[in-house]
């Protein structure tokens, strides 16, 4: 019996580099089948060429046992290729019914568009999903959480019978991931074929039943989820035993470099108290619409604060732009990369230094030598970033090396206090443990960092501490001694009030 899909001996390569050698990937029908590898590994590239983003250079892609030539977009959902990038999709200032319907678009008999229809379908969508959303709210209006739902909804909502989810669960809370495991398991039974993409190991196990290994391009091994351990897969991913995957040594001392008392900031941010001490790796938890994020913005003078103070080594500062929080020394990387990290069609090295252009003009002369040579003793010396060159366009980079150089631009600005809001989310297994690393190393030459993540066994190893957030309330600061998820958990769901 032919496969659902099979695509073999895929080659693609960009100005000369070759970035797939040789693919191979087979799905059958009803089965969830994970693709696992690095940032940079070309997991991104070979689905965009299944879903008609690329097209290949040489190989096969057969659906249903015939081969297919995919041109475009159209042509993969032509095939019936559907693809939830991890990258999201949608239009800001249309509706979630509008996002959803996107060139299908049901008609009245005079050919104009069924608005009321339309509504209606999408709201039985949102529903079936148990999502508290009407389907006339705009997306701009929704949080990630949600706008990846509608992503989601979009891609499963019309008959397509080979479905790619890249990192789905990125943004999601538990209730919501149980729910799209729900839908997962519905396609499954419908005989549709899905290809998971995920770092989450967790999530591996819970609901795929294949997992196809790949390393710099090329295809390396599938094995049975059931029949093979996470130590397994890191190895065939790095192509060696990873080790110790945290690193986590106690550098704080009892000196206060922030303070934070009774700030708020609109809805999101009520009442937050806490104090960080310099070396000190400070964890934020909570649950979608904590506050968290929110907090971080009112800090780093994103959002004007209502009231409450913010103190700087003993000192009340007036945080009241991104550049006031500069100049005290904070660095922020944001939870959106993409929206809010990265300047896309610029190169690496105006990624790395646009904060600090200054320090290469003396008397109107610009110093591109010294700023080439700093950015590259971050982008390379302490983030070991891959890249082929200094200026190649940072949106052409994986996900995990554009947070690199992300967090190289924060790090030549503030020698202070760093905040990393989910600064591992969507990346992979090697570079979350380098990640961890650098942290640990930074925090011994004095940086305090607030590291503000979803992922609990992440802040159970890498904190200090962890404040704990519920509806823009601080609700419980734990020490290292007492971490467990359940204190975690019920001060993240603690009745305000």
């Amino acid at each position: 019996m032919a496969h659902l899909l099979e695509m073999k001996n895929i080659c693609k390569s960009f100005s000369g580099v070759s970035v797939l050698k040789d693919n191979h990937l087979e799905l059958e029908a009803g089965e969830v089948h994970a693709l696992l590898g690095e940032n940079g590994a070309g997991k991104s590239t070979l689905i965009k060429i299944l879903g008609g983003v690329y097209t290949k250079d040489s190989g096969q892609i057969l659906v249903d046992g015939q081969e297919v030539e995919i041109t475009g977009v159209e042509s993969a959902k032509e095939h019936g290729i559907r693809i939830i990038h991890q990258e999201l999709m949608l239009i800001p200032d249309m509706t979630i019914s509008e996002n959803i319907f996107i060139g299908q678009e049901p008609k009245t008999k005079a050919g104009t568009v069924d608005k009321k229809k339309m509504n209606e379908m999408a709201q039985g969508f949102l529903d079936s999903m148990h999502l508290d959303l009407k389907s006339t709210q705009f997306i701009r209006d929704l949080n990630i959480a949600q706008q990846q739902m509608v992503e989601i909804i979009r891609a499963i909502s019309f008959g397509a019978k080979i479905i790619v989810m890249d990192e789905p669960t990125s943004s999601l809370t538990e209730n919501e991931v149980d729910a799209l495991f729900e839908a997962i398991r519905a396609l499954k039974a419908k005989n549709v074929g899905i290809i998971y993409i995920s770092h989450r190991m967790a999530e591996l196990d819970a609901i795929t039943d294949r997992i196809t290994v790949m390393r710099d391009g090329e295809y390396i091994d599938t094995v049975v989820t059931k029949e093979t351990t996470h130590d397994d897969l890191v190895a065939l991913m790095v192509g060696r035993k990873l080790g110790d995957l945290y690193q986590k040594h106690e550098n704080y001392s009892d000196d206060i470099i922030l303070k934070v008392e009774k700030l708020a900031s609109g809805k999101e941010v009520k009442n937050v108290d806490f104090e960080l001490r310099r070396g000190e790796v400070l964890g934020f938890s909570g649950l979608v619409g904590s506050g968290r994020s929110e907090t971080m913005e009112c800090i780093f003078g994103l959002r004007r604060k209502d009231s409450g103070h913010i103190y700087i080594e003993n000192k009340e500062v007036d945080i009241k732009n991104v550049k006031t929080a500069i100049n005290v020394g904070i660095g922020l990387v944001p939870e959106d990369r993409k929206q809010s990290g990265i300047y896309p069609i610029q190169g690496i090295r105006f990624n790395a230094t646009i904060e600090i252009l200054d320090k290469f003009l003396k008397k109107g002369r610009y110093n591109r030598k010294k700023e080439i040579e700093l950015a590259r003793k971050y982008v390379d010396e302490v983030m070991q970033t891959k890249y082929s060159s200094i200026e190649q366009e940072i949106g052409k980079l994986s996900g995990g090396n554009q947070q690199k150089v992300i967090i190289s631009r924060w790090l030549l600005v503030t020698e202070k206090i760093l905040i990393l809001d989910e600064p591992t989310r969507g990346i992979d297994v090697k570079t979350k443990s380098d990640i961890y690393h650098l942290i640990d190393d930074l925090t011994a030459t004095g940086l305090s960092i607030i590291f503000i993540s979803s992922e609990m066994p992440e802040l159970i190893n890498m904190c200090d501490r962890i404040v704990v957030m519920n509806q823009g309330h601080t609700t419980g600061i734990l020490n290292r001694n007492e971490f467990n998820q359940e204190k975690i958990m019920a001060f993240a769901t603690k009745e305000i009030g």
